[in-house]
């Protein structure tokens, strides 16, 4: 039964243009996966039609309809393959949903990949397939660290950098992307964007975290117009001992802030968790999906 899991997405940063005719936007974000500790798992088994189970402990903020990105993901691979093909799907749901953290992404990701290996589908046909489900759907098919441009659709792998130590914090609220992205329209944002040429030599977390610095999620100031508690949530992170950097995910309102060791890490999550019970909180590293 081909099982893969389908990891946390961090926008380390986000740069975003002005919206395009087609309603979508530039971009320009480097991202990393978390670990197996902050993902989701997507399996698949042999069957005559094509349907999909959803399970664990945010399973109650899903359904199983036709616009559940994992049955999306499916279908297109049939349509790609002109032919019918079926399964049963399993989603162990423990990401937060509407979070800025790529999720729904990333079980699609991971819905395709053991698709391809349920079906023997051929590798450039999924990526394909990809594309047209969402802008994180391409980088979250290959789990690595990524610089992704474009609408999403490319995706250029980093290979220097090293894991960052991290927590992950959602205020368990929802912000949905679409939005997010009104409000940043709505303000005019994007003028003046341009996407980076190529993320610099950095061997340690701390080159990495001080680079970061000088980035920016441009999507942060409309979350946070929102849902004011992800201002909250970063300011927390902003004093909690051995951060050096905190920032928002995506569209929110899932916040991360960046340690030089995974002790501190852990430390950190231990403290918020007990300060903020109703959070959703994990400690990571942050690198290529594993």
């Amino acid at each position: 039964m081909p099982t893969s899991l389908a990891p946390a997405k961090v926008n380390l940063f986000l740069h975003v243009g002005a919206v395009q005719q087609n309603g979508r936007h530039p971009l320009d974000s480097l991202i990393m996966f978390a670990g197996s500790d902050a993902a989701d798992r997507v399996s698949a088994e042999p069957a005559d039609t094509l349907t999909l189970d959803i399970a664990g402990p945010c399973a109650a903020h899903l359904d199983a309809d036709d616009d559940n990105l994992v049955l999306r993901a499916a279908r297109a691979l049939c349509a790609r393959e002109g032919r019918a093909l079926g399964a049963t799907l399993t989603l162990d749901k423990h990401l937060p949903v509407a979070a800025g953290i790529g999720g729904g992404s990333a079980d699609a990701g991971a819905a395709l990949r053991v698709l391809q290996e349920l079906w023997s589908l051929d590798s450039d046909l999924v990526r394909q397939v990809a594309a047209p489900l969402g802008g994180d759907v391409p980088v979250a098919l290959e789990g690595r660290t990524a610089l992704m441009q474009g609408e999403g659709e490319i995706v250029h792998v980093q290979t220097g950098l090293p894991q960052l130590p991290a927590v992950l914090v959602n205020p368990s609220l929802d912000c949905p992307t679409g939005p997010v992205f009104r409000a940043f329209d709505e303000g005019a944002g994007g003028t003046g964007f341009a996407a980076l040429e190529a993320v610099p030599d950095l061997p340690s977390p701390a080159e990495v975290i001080e680079w970061l610095k000088d980035q920016r999620n441009d999507l942060e100031p409309p979350a946070i117009r929102l849902v004011p508690e992800i201002r909250g949530v970063l300011d927390t992170l902003n004093v909690t001992p051995g951060a050096r950097l905190a920032r928002m995910s995506g569209s929110g309102a899932t916040c991360f802030a960046l340690f030089e060791t995974i002790e501190a890490a852990q430390s950190a999550a231990r403290t918020l968790e007990r300060a903020h019970p109703s959070w959703w909180i994990r400690a990571t590293s942050l690198g290529d999906a594993r």
